[in-house]
């Protein structure tokens, strides 16, 4: 489904991604770990398309897309959560998930059928919106809400736009322990769609044992271990380098 072959980007003398090769399949949720600094938001950069690669390419499903903007990408399948939420502050929460929905489905203006359209996408979108817990809030501004219900949103747009890949960047970061959760158990249930790629860059090693198929750690921009979680979190490289833990003694989250 996407994969990326000898993946580089060069900022003056520095290379922050360096000849990464990595494949995911479907029905997949692969954790991309390591410590700060090792690359990995600037990796996911360069697979979302905010950052053009100095060397190397990028293929979703078959089509090298390594020199396509972020919007064409997008409408291939390619679908990105942040760290920092990306959001219509002015807009309720209902209207940004309605908005993401109407993207998806490209509703359109054709009075014979807008007010049917219109139904269905606000039906829609409000399911959507329960199922992050936020319709008790369905009619705030979004940005009214608390960093973590913000959190929330965006993933819901996330999931409107029905993406064939899903990119986390560290979900539950900034987020209670309460609101924790309910972000776990939506990537839980894209998990069963077994059509569906999942990346996910997480620091909490918990989320990680908890979640992924399969580990890639990155360090100084390479990809220096893959593989099953149990085996990757037990090599004495990525216990002592980058779990920050004695190879003989147990990973901590």
């Amino acid at each position: 489904m996407l994969e990326t072959r000898e993946l580089t980007i060069r900022f003056g003398g520095h290379v922050a991604v360096d000849r990464v090769t990595c494949a995911f399949a479907p029905g997949t949720l692969t954790a991309i770990v390591g410590p700060n600094g090792a690359g990995k938001t600037t990796y996911f950069n360069l697979v979302s398309g905010q950052l053009r690669a100095s060397a190397g390419s990028v293929h979703l499903d078959g089509a090298d897309i390594t020199r396509e903007p972020v919007a064409v990408r997008a409408r291939r399948g390619l679908g990105r959560a942040f760290q920092l939420t990306q959001l219509f502050p002015n807009l309720s929460v209902l209207e940004n998930v309605r908005l993401a929905v109407q993207s998806r489905h490209r509703v359109g203006l054709d009075l014979w059928s807008v007010w049917l359209d219109h139904r269905r996408t606000l039906e829609h979108a409000r399911s959507l919106v329960a199922r992050v817990r936020l319709d008790d809030r369905a009619d705030l501004p979004a940005s009214s809400l608390p960093h973590g219900d913000q959190r929330k949103l965006e993933v819901a747009m996330l999931i409107a736009l029905e993406p064939s890949v899903y990119m986390f960047d560290e979900p539950t970061a900034g987020m209670s322990v309460d609101d924790v959760p309910i972000i776990l158990d939506l990537i839980r249930s894209l998990k069963t769609e077994r059509d569906k790629t999942i990346l996910l860059v997480e620091h909490k090693m918990d989320v990680v044992r908890e979640l992924a198929d399969r580990i890639v750690v990155l360090h100084n921009g390479q990809l220096v271990a893959d593989g099953e979680p149990a085996a990757v979190i037990a090599s004495p490289i990525v216990q002592q380098a980058y779990l920050g833990v004695a190879p003989e003694t147990e990973a901590v989250a």
